[in-house]
């Protein structure tokens, strides 16, 4: 089947069913007011009374006018006399019958009104001035007008299309041509000026392209005596190279007169410029400069075009070389299959290319498409309750998007299967035609004829793919085309991320939609370059301080610079010049078009959810936006509070008392110089930039009922700093110390199996164990935890961290875990149990908790030499007793401790933070985890991020993937995974 085929089978029922009727759509104006509506976010009903509430206005309003044609019948039968009688009879008939409501005007009405001998009534003079009323033309189109067209198309082999920033609103242009000019643009005069003379440099500019082109060709083909394939079919020949050249030679000569003609338009035109503040040098160097930028692609092209020329007459000459060997053997016979094997991997990657496009603008093949129809959607249920039913909404819409993938993974699998089966014959062609040819040592011009050959066979390979890479470029159009056209594509599940939604409609449009789709990585393109120059120097200026001032601190710092140095100076005035001109450089048309309607759908977006009362939050472990109800979300955030009892409303606003007790006690730990003045630097909070933390919270979508995970921003929280202080210099010791059962990541983990397979304790019947604590972070006992902490530095023999004593530590400690004060909601609450999730000492915390905890776990587990790992909250163990002795040992676990919970999985085939680890019989085998909640999800490549993120986040996965993947076939198909997520995100 090829999924690929673009046809009118995009629009074919599924078989087996009735054929459908072709749909009366009804009026057309009615359709463009529905869609109008429906962008609106509007719903089916209320379209509908809009619509009918519409008509009854247009049916009184035709009944007046009517009324108004009736009274003017009299008023048009003009007397009879000598200056009246000799016209047609057919004027007044046609102005009495002609419709008011349409737009177009008729011609017999201006016969009508310029008709100086009909007599005119009060009435009649005013239907007229309404009749002859022109709708509104816009700016541009009359600039087009007035534009003259110097290239002759009908004589160019490459027809000549005005760019998109003469054809699209002028005033977008204008704005960008006032930044560059730094003149007001203001009058007619002036636009009407400078958008012709522009229109008149782009069609130089495009003409000396073209004669850049040709002239090259000429050269080439005087020297080879071959011309290009394009040349030979516009001069009407197969293979008469002077007709060629006689007709290139014409060619050029056209050309070069339509040059001159527009530098003589250019010269005429300089002698009306009405901007008299410019010269007429000055704005010429601006407007071929922004040309040059605009249509920079036109010489790339030429260039590929060129490169490929070159290369065809490179191939042709090898192919003249092969056959010119005196050799026994039939060359051609081998070339011919060598080649015919190298277009069937060009069949089969045209197809690859063809649905990776299909992909990339979310046109999936039709019979994609059939899994909707056969997993019905559920409007017909009956739910009284409306959670239910977006629960189930989402699990089909879900499970659709994940069967597309699964299909798309299996017809990539085909493809490279297919692309690697004729590799194989093209290397076993190769291989004989090696064998054939060891015994003859024929050489020319020091080369082998197997050398010519191998170069050959590749030079024609470039070809095929430059010649599907042609056919992929017209194939782009024609799929956008099909794609805008088709009624059922906008409707259809794509498998792409998209924004989980907790809603029974969706409220945005599809534009909207579409962004919100690029997910919370994505920023905006040149969000600066559409502001206004005074707001783009306010940022210059800042993005210039705060460069400078960590520039500045460094160089006195470390080098020991001076700062009266003459070089300080220096550097600021080329770092101000530099940011300057990132900032105020004017951007592309199409790049300012972007920005500025990413710039109106963001605004709109804000609106929508205002007005709607919706939220937007980032999800818990799966890489996309929540939209849902905000007294829906509300309902969760409660549900927590009385869940957990971590938190307690207060009354009053703490801020102010916490602020004082936190600078208050490290002025007297300074001033009895219990710590030393590094330590106060680093640990004392700026009054003017603290403010109270506040708490949020990301919903588990991949939970049942969506159970929402607290976060808390404590970035200018008053005990921030001594929270990032306690971290510092405790948490290398907490790893220092417990590296032997602390993983860090997936390949730690894998290593430390290997050592345990090594010691030969993996068996056929070793079980592996995984399990986490639940809300390890909100049900930390508070005094027991600190209590833990000197104990766990105590027992690896320290007395001080940092010159400052135990007893002091905890005093720091608790200050952070017991003044965790923030707002939410507009209210005030304290946390009683556990920390902050999102202090940085908080983990660290919990990570010397568990230690103490789970001291019983690794005795157990180091009596029997099985294994034993801890990622913060998440266990990973080795097994080789029975499952029933493990599972006791879990359930006493379960009574350790009153606030750790336990949830397990016992099994041979377990996933563990990013890792897929399974017992196979014995043998370890190891492949990349994906999680099911987690949307294939990375940064879109449109996003405005510096280009080596991007390189990033490829190197990342495959590196991974390396590291991870026990078989290579377990690569290969996280390779194919990782080229569909790429794919996904556009």
């Amino acid at each position: 089947m090829d999924v690929n085929k673009i046809s009118a089978e995009d629009n074919v029922p599924i078989q087996n069913q009735q054929p459908q009727k072709k749909k009366c759509h009804g009026n057309r104006k009615d359709q463009r007011f529905r869609k109008k509506l429906r962008t609106r976010g509007i719903n089916p009903e209320k379209i509908e009374k809009k619509l009918a509430r519409r008509k009854q206005i247009e049916q009184k309003k035709n009944s007046t006018m009517s009324n108004v044609k009736e009274k003017n019948n009299s008023a048009t039968r003009v007397p009879t006399s000598t200056s009246t009688r000799n016209q047609p009879a057919t004027t007044t008939t046609m102005l009495t019958t002609t419709s008011f409501n349409k737009r177009k005007r008729d011609i017999s009405l201006q016969e009508v009104n310029t008709n100086e001998t009909l007599a005119k009534s009060s009435t009649s003079i005013t239907i007229v001035k309404r009749l002859s009323k022109k709708p509104k033309q816009h700016d541009n189109k009359k600039l087009i007008d007035l534009c003259t067209l110097v290239i002759n198309n009908d004589s160019m082999i490459t027809k000549y299309r005005r760019p998109l920033f003469l054809t699209q609103p002028s005033s977008k242009l204008f704005r960008i041509l006032k930044k560059r000019l730094n003149y007001s643009l203001r009058k007619p005069n002036r636009k009407e000026f400078i958008y012709k003379r522009l229109n008149l440099f782009d069609q130089q500019y495009y003409l000396e392209i073209e004669q850049r082109l040709w002239q090259s060709y000429l050269d080439i083909g005087l020297k080879e005596q071959m011309w290009p394939e394009i040349l030979y079919k516009m001069a009407k020949t197969s293979n008469d190279t002077n007709v060629c050249h006689d007709f290139l030679v014409n060619y050029l000569e056209n050309i070069k007169n339509q040059i001159n003609k527009c530098q003589l338009q250019l010269n005429e035109q300089s002698h009306s410029c009405p901007i008299t503040r410019l010269t007429i040098d000055q704005i010429d160097h601006c407007l071929k400069e922004y040309v040059h930028t605009e249509r920079s692609y036109l010489t790339m092209r030429n260039n590929d075009e060129l490169i490929q020329f070159k290369s065809h007459i490179r191939e042709k000459d090898l192919l003249k070389t092969i056959t010119s060997y005196q050799i026994k053997m039939d060359l051609n016979e081998y070339l011919n299959r060598l080649i015919s094997i190298r277009e069937q991997q060009g069949g089969i990657w045209k197809d690859c290319f063809m649905l990776q496009m299909r992909i990339l603008f979310k046109f999936l093949p039709q019979n994609f498409d059939h899994l909707e129809k056969f997993i019905g959607s559920i409007h017909y249920l009956s739910l009284d309750n409306t959670q239910n039913g977006i629960e189930i909404k989402n699990k089909r819409y879900k499970l659709i998007q994940e069967a597309k993938r699964t299909w798309l993974n299996t017809f990539f699998n085909v493809y490279e299967y297919k692309l690697q089966k004729c590799e194989q014959q093209y290397q076993n062609e190769m291989k004989q035609l090696e064998t054939q040819l060891s015994d003859i040592n024929i050489t020319k011009d020091g080369e082998s004829v197997l050398n010519k050959i191998k170069e050959y066979i590749s030079t024609r390979t470039n070809r095929i793919k430059q010649e599907i890479d042609d056919q992929m470029s017209s194939a782009r159009g024609l799929l956008l085309q099909k794609r805008h056209q088709s009624s059922s594509a906008k409707h259809m599940i794509g498998v792409s991320p998209e924004p989980y939604l907790d809603l029974i409609e969706n409220p945005f449009n599809r534009l909207q939609w579409n962004q919100l789709s690029l997910g919370p990585s994505y920023i905006r393109l040149n969000q600066s370059g559409i502001r206004r120059k005074k707001e783009q120097l306010k940022q210059a200026e800042k993005e210039h301080k705060g460069i400078y001032k960590k520039v500045e601190s460094n160089l006195i710092q470390y080098p020991g610079i001076p700062r009266e140095a003459s070089v300080f100076k220096q550097y600021s005035t080329n770092l101000l010049n530099h940011v300057h001109e990132c900032y105020l450089t004017p951007l592309s048309y199409k790049d300012f078009l972007e920005a500025q309607q990413q710039s109106q759908i963001a605004r709109s977006i804000r609106s929508l959810i205002k007005e709607k009362n919706l939220i937007i939050r980032l999800t818990d472990k799966g890489h996309n936006f929540y939209i849902g109800s905000a007294s829906e979300f509300e309902k969760k955030a409660q549900k927590f509070f009385s869940d957990t009892n971590a938190f307690m409303e207060l009354s009053e606003n703490p801020f102010n008392e916490i602020t004082n007790k936190v600078i208050q006690f490290l002025n007297r730990l300074h001033g009895k110089k219990i710590i030393q003045k590094w330590h106060y630097e680093q640990m004392m909070p700026d009054p003017k930039k603290c403010e109270l933390a506040h708490l949020y919270f990301n919903p588990k979508t991949h939970k049942e009922n969506i159970p929402v995970r607290p976060i808390e921003n404590t970035i200018h929280a008053p005990t921030t700093n001594i929270s990032k202080f306690l971290d510092k210099y405790l948490q290398p010791i907490f790893n220092d110390k417990c590296k032997d059962t602390n993983i860090i990541d997936g390949a730690f983990l894998i290593e430390g199996l290997h050592k345990y397979i090594r010691k030969g304790l993996f068996k056929s019947t070793t079980l592996f164990c995984t399990f986490d604590i639940r809300n390890l972070y909100t049900m930390l006992p508070q005094d027991e935890a600190l209590d833990i902490l000197i104990e766990f530095l105590q027992f690896h023999g320290y007395t001080k961290v940092k010159g400052i004593d135990l007893e002091i530590i905890r005093q720091l400690a608790a200050i952070v875990l017991k003044e965790n004060v923030f707002v939410y909601d507009k209210k005030i609450y304290k946390q009683t149990t556990g920390g902050a999730m999102g202090s940085t000492f908080t983990l660290t915390l919990a990570n010397i908790f568990m230690w103490k905890w789970q001291k019983e776990f690794v005795r157990q587990q180091d009596i029997t030499n099985e294994f034993y790992g801890r990622y913060i909250d998440d266990v990973f163990i080795t097994w080789n007793r029975s499952e029933n002795e493990l599972q006791k040992l879990l359930d006493r676990a379960n009574t350790w401790h009153p606030n750790i919970k336990l949830d397990y999985k016992i099994g041979k085939r377990l996933p563990f933070l990013d890792i897929l680890l399974t017992n196979n019989n014995g043998i370890l085998l190891t492949t990349v985890y994906h999680k099911p909640a987690a949307e294939p999800y990375v940064t879109p490549f449109l996003s405005d991020h510096p280009r080596h993120v991007f390189q990033n986040i490829i190197q990342n996965a495959l590196t991974k993937a390396i590291r991870y993947s026990s078989t290579y076939e377990a690569f290969q198909n996280e390779q194919r995974l990782i080229r569909l997520k790429l794919l996904y995100n556009e």
